[in-house]
């Protein structure tokens, strides 16, 4: 899975029968800063996703698990429109891993050799 933002929709007239009925999406990948990244999909869109909005997008044969798109020829799904997104920086995650480290090596060190 990976973060995108909707920037667009695929309009095609002609297609496979089977994806009939399917809204097809231009999903740009963002880092978890939200920032744009340097590639694209093609997403079938099946939680009603907006152009601008932040999506989570599946892919490969976890795209094809949901029962809209069974037996599809399907490689990416729009599954969830991201409503909030919170990551702690870098040093504040090895922050909290040391702070719940230390004293478990403090209590390893502690105990006899057996």
């Amino acid at each position: 899975m990976f973060l995108g933002r909707v920037i667009g929709t695929v309009w095609a007239t002609n297609k496979e029968e089977r994806l009939e009925g399917l809204k097809l999406q231009v999903v740009r990948e963002l880092d978890l800063k939200l920032q744009p990244q340097n590639r694209f999909v093609i997403a079938v869109d099946v939680v009603q996703a907006g152009v601008g909005d932040v999506v989570l997008v599946s892919q490969g044969s976890a795209a094809r698990q949901s029962p809209m798109v069974d037996k599809k020829p399907v490689d990416a799904l729009i599954a969830a429109v991201v409503d909030n997104l919170e990551v702690m920086d870098e040093a504040a995650l090895e922050a909290a891993y040391a702070a719940r480290r230390d004293p478990l090596l403090e209590q390893l060190e502690a105990q006899p050799e057996i």
